[in-house]
């Protein structure tokens, strides 16, 4: 098990884990598991981690169809300037990979922002903290686990 659904079973909050085959060569990690998992991209959700004025981290969680807004990034953590934080930052605050991090079970929990457009489903899918594993479980139960907030951070 991962840290991330070891957390939604320790809280005991309801949630169901599916898997898929990752393919290495494939490089949109969210893209894939929807198409794997015969889902719609509006419903599965990637983890991406900013810096925020280059001297913190935040995590915005985004459907797969959509691209994070760093304007609205920057807006909601009063920051002048928001990036992608490089590899090596989102590795070891997170413990997870690229391609398998969730915003669940993170080594330092960061400040998590949700996409607004969660509320609209009554699960959402989000990594499970390893390629080619999700976590479903109610957008409700993510910002409580990741004391999170929703907020529209998509352009």
């Amino acid at each position: 098990m991962t840290p991330a659904i070891n957390l939604a079973r320790k809280r005991k909050v309801f949630h169901r884990v599916h898997s898929y085959t990752h393919d290495p060569a494939c490089e949109s990690f969210g893209t894939e598991a929807a198409e794997k998992l015969g889902l719609n991209e509006a419903r599965v959700f990637k983890t991406l981690v900013v810096n925020v004025d280059n001297n913190e981290l935040m995590v915005g969680v985004v459907p797969v169809s959509s691209m994070l807004s760093m304007k609205l990034m920057a807006k909601i953590a009063a920051a002048k300037k928001v990036a992608m934080a490089s590899q090596s930052d989102v590795e070891r605050s997170t413990g997870y990979i690229l391609g398998g991090v969730s915003p669940l079970g993170q080594k330092k929990q960061l400040k998590t922002i949700i996409d607004v457009s969660a509320k609209d489903f009554d699960t959402i899918y989000v990594s499970a903290g390893r390629r080619g594993l999700e976590i479903e479980l109610s957008p409700m139960d993510l910002k409580a686990l990741v004391n999170g907030v929703f907020a529209e951070i998509t352009q």
